[in-house]
């Protein structure tokens, strides 16, 4: 494991700085790095902050320059491609319930206690943070009464400071944040600063642009007798759950097809607004210059021009042809690039077939493939902070166990075509694996038992009309036919 002082040599091989310089360095760096302007901009796109909400309508004055056009259309239009493509990777992957499964009963039972509905929404948050900031977090922590649990944090906060390339160790970790207290009966923002590492945590509060030691603890205290003992977890107590292995967030893909979109729209509906407004020839008025000219005609709608008195109207021609078939196309680069399923493409208007489907949801099953594997991985070093605690807790190594996270996958279907295909594998494959593949059935063992309690009541039925039991024992007996002997 590696200590303060080595990860002090590590970051500061050149030139002498304290922790605290190292730190605020760090931070420093951090916050006007592209990586945290992007998790932001995916935030802001999420919430429907769009660029184009920013960007007022422009036009000419009359020296050339750029200036807002107050009295024209100016409709800014945001378009929630981002949030469509987020909850559709989430909820198809994260949706159901996560199931741990190991062979160990006692093993399985303490396993479910953590992975219940509660870690089900927490997590699907943090498969949320991952696609829309390339990284989520998870800090496990104690609570008062002594239970471990989980923290989800924002990754904007949050910078890792990694021993391998692969971003797979911690060597310590930062989170800075801002918290609002009173001072001097004045409502203020305060940065705070924590570090993190195997030694325990390090508190600062920033002030005149520098850093304040707060608090130095260790990571947690257990109660042993009448008092507390202070410990450190033999990692830096941080998980990492990633969208991908580059670390890449969604919006970075297709921001900009989602901003063409945005102005094309927007403009498209000022020129629809605007259309009122012709173009106004003022003939035998001259004297203008070029530059009032195109003021004229961009911020009035006028133009003034010699010959015969009169005044006539130029009409706003718009290309719906042109302007829809590049919508068209923005679109599907969206969903292509963004790898997600268009809902609207004409291909669902016709309840397609189970290969079909496969086939629109394609790009979204590769997606999440990769997604998988990366919270399959946070998940294998969440279980080495649970088997800590089992093993504090209850005296039980866990740890050679091997444990499988089952993601249930939020798949699309064709519902008839699957009770058809149901209904002819009997006899050929088990009835437990037929009815939890049956698309209405929600809890296997609980079907089964009703099942059972179906055909034990047919069965008495048989008895008390003295009939032989049906072959097979199903309940599905008839009455011999009487010309059969």
């Amino acid at each position: 494991m590696e200590t303060l002082q080595e990860i002090l040599e590590n970051l500061n091989a050149n030139a002498p700085m304290t922790l605290e310089e190292i730190i605020q360095a760090e931070v420093s760096d951090w916050e006007r790095s592209e990586e945290r302007k992007w998790m932001l901009t995916g935030k802001r796109y999420y919430r429907l902050k769009n660029d184009i909400l920013d960007q007022r309508r422009k036009t000419i004055d009359a020296e050339g320059r750029l200036v807002a056009a107050d009295n024209l259309a100016d409709n800014r239009i945001p378009h929630g491609f981002v949030r469509k493509l987020v909850d559709q990777k989430a909820g198809y992957l994260l949706s159901k319930p996560l199931l741990p499964k190991t062979e160990l009963p006692s093993y399985q039972d303490e396993l479910e206690l953590f992975f219940d509905d509660d870690f089900k929404r927490l997590f699907k948050n943090v498969g949320k943070d991952a696609v829309n900031c390339g990284k989520a977090w998870l800090h496990p922590y104690y609570t008062e009464s002594g239970e471990l649990a989980f923290m989800r944090l924002n990754p904007e906060e949050c910078l890792p400071i990694w021993k391998d390339a692969a971003h797979t160790e911690l060597a310590a970790f930062v989170r800075a944040y801002a918290i609002e207290g009173y001072v001097a009966k004045k409502k203020q923002t305060v940065k705070r600063v924590e570090w993190w590492d195997l030694d325990g945590v390090r508190i600062y509060e920033e002030e005149a642009g520098k850093l304040r030691l707060l608090e130095q603890r260790n990571h947690l205290a257990v109660i042993e007798g009448t008092g507390e003992k202070a410990l450190n977890w033999e990692r830096v107590p941080f998980v990492c759950f990633k969208y991908n292995s580059e670390e890449q967030p969604l919006i970075e893909l297709i921001k900009k097809q989602v901003d063409d979109y945005d102005k094309q729209k927007s403009a498209n509906s000022n020129n629809l607004e605007d259309l009122p407004n012709s173009i106004y020839v003022v003939k035998n008025y001259s004297g203008q210059g070029g530059g009032e000219f195109r003021e004229n005609i961009s911020r009035f709608r006028v133009a003034f021009v010699d010959g015969d008195g009169g005044v006539d109207t130029i009409s706003l021609d718009l290309d719906t042809e042109a302007y829809r078939n590049h919508m068209d196309m923005t679109r599907k680069d969206i969903f292509e690039f963004g790898r997600g399923v268009d809902t609207q493409s004409d291909k669902f208007a016709s309840a397609p077939s189970g290969v079909a489907l496969r086939s629109l949801y394609q790009d979204l099953d590769l997606d999440c493939n990769d997604m998988e594997s990366e919270l399959q991985a946070g998940l294998k070093q969440l279980l080495w902070f649970i088997d800590t605690h089992l093993a504090a807790a209850t005296g039980k190594d866990y740890s050679e166990e091997p444990v499988t996270f089952i993601f249930n996958r939020d798949v699309l279907i064709n519902e008839s075509e699957a009770i058809t295909d149901a209904s002819n594998s009997t006899g050929v494959i088990s009835r437990e694996t037929i009815v939890a593949n049956h698309p209405w059935v929600t809890d296997t063992k609980e079907e089964l038992a009703r099942i059972e309690a179906e055909e034990q009541v047919a069965r008495d039925k048989m008895e008390d009309y003295g009939l032989p039991p049906a072959p097979g024992g199903d309940g599905n007996a008839k009455p011999a036919d009487p010309e059969q002997g």
